[in-house]
């Protein structure tokens, strides 16, 4: 993958390193200003009343300027949440903050400031293949806080960039050794070993990784076609299964209740009439019986009977 898949972190990375002029307190600018003008005032009160001789009055005047000097910048500030990684000479002195702190001009310097929050980093892995060779377009997000701002600032060159390039290298580590039902239906197994590879990596730096999300995961749309119609037709053949499962069902019912009817004729003859009795509740029923039942169950009469009662209905509306 080309570095142009980051463009959020190199902005991040400019960012950071014109924090050190964002961190310059106006009170300091304030303060040089106050002594500037009490030194030159001074200066000019003292010469003018013959107190001092002009090559002193001038130095009078430096010396204000150096002191001014050395609160504008020898005065920082850092936010409730960073901390200033503190350099003398080149070499790792103290981490300043939050709140003011002083450094010496020109000997002390503060090469980085520490963000404390947590800080959210989106990674993705594109056409990468599975274990199963399908390739897919997987987008996570990585949830990291620095604990220890000295390690994050000596033991890694840029650590947001690394912790970026750390989360994606595992997530196509993790695609490779899965098929895709794992990387489709176990998203939550996948989360949790991403965050064990990656906070494997990052703890020499200084940082933790809270929480790993796998937010979507692309399949080629021929594949989601195909899945689509095996999806379809597991649910037609769940659905045959679950139909034959009924007319088994069924039909040992009826078996069981023609071992009742079978030695119990009268029993028959009334489950007969009843069948018949529900077919013609509705109006204008049609019910073909059979003549062999009609004579077996002495149903002569009552067909007659349903017949001229339905002749009956009309004559009765009217």
């Amino acid at each position: 993958m080309s570095p142009t898949t980051l463009p959020n972190l190199t902005k991040d990375q400019k960012l950071a390193r014109q924090q050190p002029d964002q961190h310059f307190p106006p009170i300091a600018g304030f303060l040089f200003g106050i002594f500037l003008l009490i030194g030159a005032l001074g200066g000019i009160l003292m010469a003018d009343a013959g107190i001092l001789p002009e090559f002193w009055t001038a130095m009078w005047i430096i010396g204000w300027t150096l002191i001014g000097t050395y609160f504008l910048f020898g005065l920082k500030v850092a936010t409730q949440w960073e901390k200033a990684v503190v350099l003398r000479l080149g070499r790792f002195k103290k981490l300043a903050g939050p709140g003011a702190f002083w450094l010496i001009p020109v000997i002390d310097s503060v090469p980085n400031w520490i963000d404390h929050r947590v800080m959210v980093t989106p990674f993705s892995a594109e056409k990468t293949l599975t274990k199963d060779t399908v390739p897919v377009d997987v987008d996570a997000v990585l949830f990291w806080v620095v604990w220890d701002a000295e390690k994050a600032a000596l033991e890694v060159a840029d650590y947001r960039a690394a912790i970026a390039w750390a989360a994606q290298t595992a997530l196509r580590e993790i695609i490779g050794q899965s098929v895709l039902a794992d990387i489709l239906i176990g998203r939550a197994k996948m989360d949790a070993e991403l965050q064990k590879i990656i906070d494997e990596r990052t703890t020499p730096w200084g940082i933790t990784v809270q929480e790993v999300e796998i937010r979507d995961v692309v399949i080629p749309p021929d594949l989601e076609d195909a899945m689509s119609r095996q999806a379809q037709a597991e649910r037609e053949r769940q659905a045959r299964v679950i139909l034959g499962e009924s007319e088994k069902q069924i039909a040992a019912s009826f078996a069981e209740a023609s071992k009742a009817y079978a030695n119990n004729p009268t029993a028959l003859h009334l489950r007969a009439m009843n069948m018949l009795f529900e077919g013609l509740k509705e109006k204008g029923a049609l019910v073909i019986v059979p003549s062999s039942a009609v004579d077996t169950m002495n149903l002569g009469g009552l067909s007659g009977m349903v017949s001229l009662a339905q002749q009956n209905m009309p004559k009765e509306k009217k």
